[in-house]
């Protein structure tokens, strides 16, 4: 009953059904009782608020953060109880906190509703009552016909009814869901086709069942039933019939389809990736080092309470004359009032614990994110392409990998194929000048004369030339749209019109190949195929298409030849053709594809088999009804492709080459060096990807290369892993490498991962080929989770990616060929492979020393600020007296000491870029979170405990005792009790505390801009003026005044200045004395290198940069060099200045690392002439 109740309600929706019915153009049963499906409309959300729910679910996002929640706590105590301090101390930097994040969130919102707007609200036309209707797209709904016009993106998943070709077919791109940019072709079914107009459309009487909404983008299953004359017709629906939402109509002048998946139900809203959180290291460390704090603060909370009670145990300070307790009081509970005084004392010294910590590092992280996407070195001109920041979470991550997972095509090389060798009938052939030359023999053919090719090879090549997806284009786009013969415009053409897309590079290499040589693929028309053999026109009907897919790896094509024959053309890799060839030389091929992956080309093979008319019925018939299945559909095309691939006819193979991308070997060598191990993952075979990793220098020629090949059981793969690692503790070679393939992957990692990770942890690469994309996030789990924790990233550009980058800490994604879901689903993404240098060896760098210096400092100065106010009990009878008045507290970390130390963490730089990039090995000095080890976080909480000593001691023996230096030279006791009273101490304590904290930061501070001094000497002045108005004016709006006076008072005194100033350089001295003796005695590398950063280099980094243009000269570069002149830094000419720049240097325009740095986020020095 109560199941029913929420069903009616629509909280627990019905169970759907495993399909969906769709009545095209809504026309339902009318007989019977039919009871329609409820589906969503279309509206598209990305929004996570609404203007009613926005401050509940935001208020309780945020407070499932402990911090949030604990000073949450802390704040309803001060309501609940008598406390020390006003509610006001906790609850203002609370709402802060709360307030800015709401904030942020709220306008990453309100921009995320605009977007929804925008797209729910553009205009559609759909067919309704037998006419065009104009609507917004939130208000198509499933079983609508969909009007789509050239060059409109699809605003619904359709099935396409028609087009206004006579086949119905249309072309799309997909560049907004997955990247490719390739023309792809989709079709209708006949008996749909033919209905072109609104009246047709609306008399058609169809009904579509598919599959439930699922986010694969290459899959669906359905069909659809059309009824005529009273006949059913049924006919299978595939990806090829579905019009994704996103998608944009290109080369058609409209379609009509028919809505079946909507808004959020729709395959682009179901692949809003919603990825898991990714951790950094960092924020663990800072969890700990909170929890380290709040023992502290329940140490300090309780040892007070408990001195309390021991203090008053004496009745004289039980109950003094001056504070006589209430009847109330006298009869209360102890158990009561020693749990209030623990509560009270916990809100005295809550502020040990960061409230603005937090906010403080999101908006470092956040404000932080946009200087990789500004830094000019990560930007690719060719392809206008800048790096991009898909989560700002783990910016300091990037320097602290350990291993680096990369692809190889696509990632390490271009993705850009060239067609060099092929292997015809056990004869290798390269490409000369357009034609096919046997091996061994020299190009003496006239130029123009027709190259003399036998049946073998002619058949080889058009095999080549018909099985492929690749799409043709031409310069008058619509060349095939109206009547006539639609071939009659390719046959006009000459090559130069026309162009070849295809979602493989492969495909479109080798189809562009066979054209040169002479036989062209010329025209692409539904169901027929054009080539052009020697100039001569060969029309073949497409039959069947056998897509490729992972498993199989191969594709297929099924043709009726001119001559009336049937015949299946096939490619795929050797290990997917050869077992199924029986004619053809087998042994001599399978020779010449090892010495193509040798020489590091891509290989495929390509095998026919011819059909009789009768072996053709019963394979179309298997076809059909694997094709028209709902269920279990892809296991019987699995079985019905496994069933026509085999007694093939092995023709030949093809070599392709991937060429390299620029300065990757220099990359990978760079990493190598700063103790970043690689390891490539690919699905190329072994010989190939040997082959590339040794051009590329992942693999070294001095190196002593393990295998683990081939492996076919659990005892044999455990057998020669042992031997492995034995040979690697007998062989005294200083590197090894490990290759490692798939299958013997496999069995590695089922039982025997102890002694694979012992192996590969001492090599210092490992190449992994033919792997399927879920053994890579394995590989990578495996080495996450093992015992060491190492940091992991993952780099590639392609869709078999997507699980790595997902499974590694960072994953970084290639803007490549192979489409957009790598970079989708990535952390970061770059244009090239070279760039990753500069993103961990600098970026990385840089946001690692920043993030560390912020959290150890956080928690360094709340020291400071709540240490005296814990050493003040012990002189106030731990009466619960605060030291400081309630706004210092309230503004202590939200205005006095926060901007110096975002500051800092936005623009500090140990070390100058260029250094970073030259020396990889100082990447080094900061790995397995070095900055943020216990020893340094204890090194700067007990420095903080000693400046907080020498703050209130110092303040009590130079002020408290000597009444001599009490007033302006006035000896006087009434002057000392007018003035050194309890708001006149704690505002000195203050007062110390701001200006050393401040001051601290400084001393830390290698990289000094505008900025740094502006917002460093502006907060100390800042506290003083604010000091001076807060004290020295009657505000009427504040209940109790208690400063009134004091810190003018305390300011006029000379004493009061000789006691500040004494007492910051007792602080700060050992700093100073400790850090040069450190850097003389024992330096670090990095500290070393800072030598070759000149201070001369440095001082006008940050008007330099902020004037600095990406091309040519500087907007202020006449402003710089007028400072340059004014601060001594050029002497004499303009072309001695910018000489005398290049000095001071470490680096040079030879260098191999990005030599010409444009980059601005850095605020790096680039001297205004030379931008």
């Amino acid at each position: 009953m109560l199941r029913w109740i929420r069903q009616q309600l629509g909280f627990d929706p019905p169970h759907q059904s495993e399909t969906r019915t769709v009545y095209v153009a809504n026309r339902f049963p009318q007989h019977g009782h039919y009871v329609p499906q409820r589906f969503a409309d279309n509206r598209i959300i990305s929004s996570k608020y609404t203007i009613w729910n926005f401050i509940p679910k935001n208020l309780f996002e945020q407070f499932r953060r402990i911090a949030n929640f604990y000073f949450l706590i802390i704040f309803l105590v001060q309501l609940m109880i008598d406390t020390p301090t006003s509610p006001v101390t906790s609850g203002l930097p609370l709402f802060f906190v709360i307030t800015v994040t709401a904030i942020k969130q709220g306008y990453e919102d309100w921009l995320r509703h605009k977007a929804d707007n925008e797209v729910n609200g553009a205009p559609v036309f759909v067919v309704r009552s037998g006419s065009l209707v104009q609507t917004r797209s939130k208000n198509i709904r499933v079983g609508d016909i969909v009007r789509v016009a050239k060059d409109e993106t699809f605003p619904v998943d359709l099935v396409l009814l028609s087009s206004d070709r006579p086949d119905g077919t249309c072309h799309i791109t997909t560049a907004s869901l997955d990247g490719e940019t390739n023309l792809k072709t989709h079709y209708s079914v006949a008996e749909t086709a033919v209905c072109q107009s609104v009246s047709q459309l609306e008399a058609l009487q169809a009904v579509v069942e598919c599959q439930q909404p699922e986010a694969d983008l290459y899959r669906f299953v359905g069909r659809i039933t059309v009824t005529q004359h009273g006949e059913e017709i049924v006919r299978p629906l595939g990806p090829e019939n579905l019009l994704l939402r996103g998608a944009r109509l290109k080369n058609t002048k409209e379609i009509f389809g028919v809505a079946v998946y909507t808004g959020m139900e729709s395959k682009m809203a179901l692949n809003y990736k919603c990825k898991s959180q990714k951790r950094s290291a960092v924020e663990k460390s800072m969890n700990t080092f909170l929890i380290i704090y709040l023992g502290i603060l329940l140490f300090e909370a309780i040892l007070s309470t408990i001195l309390k009670y021991a203090w008053q145990a004496e009745d004289k300070w039980d109950e003094p004359f001056y504070n006589q307790k209430t009847e109330q009081e006298r009869n209360s509970s102890p158990i009561l009032k020693f749990i209030s005084d623990f509560l009270a004392f916990l809100v005295l010294y809550n502020f040990i614990i960061p409230i603005s910590l937090y906010v403080t590092v999101e908006m470092q992280k956040f404000l932080g994110s946009f200087f990789i996407g500004w830094d000019l070195d990560l930007y690719h001109e060719e392809s206008d392409q800048k790096a991009q920041v898909n989560t700002s979470d783990l910016n300091e991550e990037l320097g602290q990998v350990e291993y680096v997972f990369t692809d190889k095509t696509g990632t390490l090389t271009e993705n850009e194929m060239q067609f060099r060798e092929c292997s015809i009938n056990g004869t290798k052939y390269r490409e000369v000048n357009g034609k096919l030359v046997p091996e061994g023999m020299t190009d003496d053919t006239p130029d123009g004369s027709t190259p003399h090719l036998i049946g073998d090879e002619v058949l080889f090549l058009k095999a080549v030339s018909l099985c492929h997806t690749v799409q043709i284009s031409y310069d008058q786009p619509d060349c095939l749209v109206g009547g006539g013969d639609p071939f009659a415009h390719a046959n006009g053409f000459s090559s130069s019109h026309m162009e070849y897309y295809a979602s493989s590079p492969d495909e479109k290499a080798l189809v562009e190949a066979a054209k040169r040589i002479g036989v062209a693929f010329t025209c692409s028309n539904g169901d027929t195929m054009e080539i052009k053999t020697f100039g001569k026109p060969e029309r073949y009907k497409l039959l069947h298409v056998l897509e490729f897919d992972a498993n199989r790896r191969r594709m297929s094509v099924i043709l009726q030849t001119p001559s009336g024959g049937t015949v299946l053309f096939t490619k795929g890799a050797e290990s997917a053709i050869l077992p199924f060839a029986t004619g053809g030389e087998i042994e001599k091929t399978r020779l010449h594809v090892d010495e193509f992956a040798l020489k590091g080309l891509r290989t495929l093979v390509v095998a026919c088999r011819h059909f009789s008319p009768e072996e053709y019925i019963d394979v179309d018939r298997r076809l059909n009804a694997a094709r028209t299945a709902l269920q279990q559909r892809e296991e019987r095309l699995q079985e019905a492709f496994s069933y026509i691939e085999r007694d093939l006819q092995l023709l030949g193979a093809t070599g392709v080459e991937d060429k390299l991308q620029d300065k990757v070997q220099e990359t990978i060598e760079a990493l190598r060096l700063a103790g970043i191990k690689v390891w490539v993952l690919t699905g190329d075979k072994h010989e190939t990807a040997v082959s590339v990793s040794l051009s590329c220098g992942h693999f070294h020629r001095t190196m002593n290369i393990l295998e683990l090949l081939q492996q076919r059981s659990d005892n044999e793969c455990a057998e020669q892993l042992r031997i492995l690692a034995r040979r690697i503790k007998e062989d005294h070679v200083i590197q090894h490498g490990l290759v490692v393939d798939g299958a013997s992957l496999s069995l590695a990692l089922r039982e025997h991962e102890k002694l694979f990770m012992e192996v590969c942890k001492n090599c210092s690469a490992v190449l992994c080929c033919r792997m399927a994309p879920l053994q890579k996030a394995k590989v990578v789990r495996l080495l996450k989770t093992s015992p060491e924790k190492p940091i992991t990233l993952a780099i590639g550009d392609g869709a078999n990616d997507v699980s790595m980058i997902q499974e590694a800490h960072v994953g970084i994604g290639i803007m490549g060929k192979e489409g957009r879901q790598a970079v989708r689903n990535s952390d970061y993404a770059i244009a090239r492979f070279k760039f990753l240098a500069k993103l961990l060896l600098v970026h990385g760098h840089f946001y690692y020393i920043r993030i560390a210096t912020l959290v150890q400092y956080f928690f360094y100065k709340n020291v400071c600020f709540i240490t005296p106010q814990f050493l003040y009990q012990f002189f106030c009878l731990f009466s619960q007296q605060t030291l400081y008045d309630s706004v210092y507290l309230t503004l202590y970390n939200i205005c006095f000491t926060s901007l110096p130390i975002l500051v800092y963490s936005l623009f500090e730089q140990l070390v100058h870029p260029h250094i970073l990039q030259n020396k990889p090995g100082l990447y080094r000095d900061i790995s397995k979170n070095s900055l943020l080890s216990f020893r340094t976080f204890l090194y700067w909480t007990l420095l903080g405990f000693c400046h907080a000593f020498v703050f209130f001691f110092g303040s009590y023996i130079l002020m408290g005792e000597d009444t001599s230096l009490m007033g302006n030279g006035q000896i006087l006791r009434a002057n000392r009790q007018l003035m050194f009273g309890n708001w006149t101490f704690g505002t000195l304590v203050f007062t110390v505390m701001v200006i050393t904290v401040t001051l601290k930061l400084a001393l830390e501070t290698h990289f000094w801009t505008w900025m740094n001094h502006f917002v460093t000497w502006g907060s100390i002045a800042f506290y003083f003026i604010f000091s001076l108005f807060y004290g020295g004016i009657i505000w009427p709006f504040l209940h109790t005044q208690d400063m009134y006076f004091v810190f003018v008072q305390l300011l006029s005194s000379g004493s009061a200045w000789f006691a500040i100033i004494i007492i910051v350089i007792t602080c700060l001295f050992p700093d100073v004395v400790k850090k040069v003796l450190y850097r003389h005695l024992m330096p670090t590398s990095t500290q070393k290198s800072q030598s070759l950063s000149t201070p001369q280099a440095q001082t006008l980094s940050c008007v330099e940069s902020l004037c600095c243009y990406q091309h040519g000269q500087s907007g202020c570069s006449r402003l710089a060099h007028f400072l340059e002149q004014m601060t001594g830094q050029c002497r004499g000419s303009a072309n001695h200045c910018h000489a005398s720049s290049h000095s001071n240097r470490s680096w040079s325009d030879t260098e191999n690392f990005y030599s010409n740095d444009r980059s601005i986020l850095t605020l790096s020095p680039i001297e205004a002439s030379h931008c």
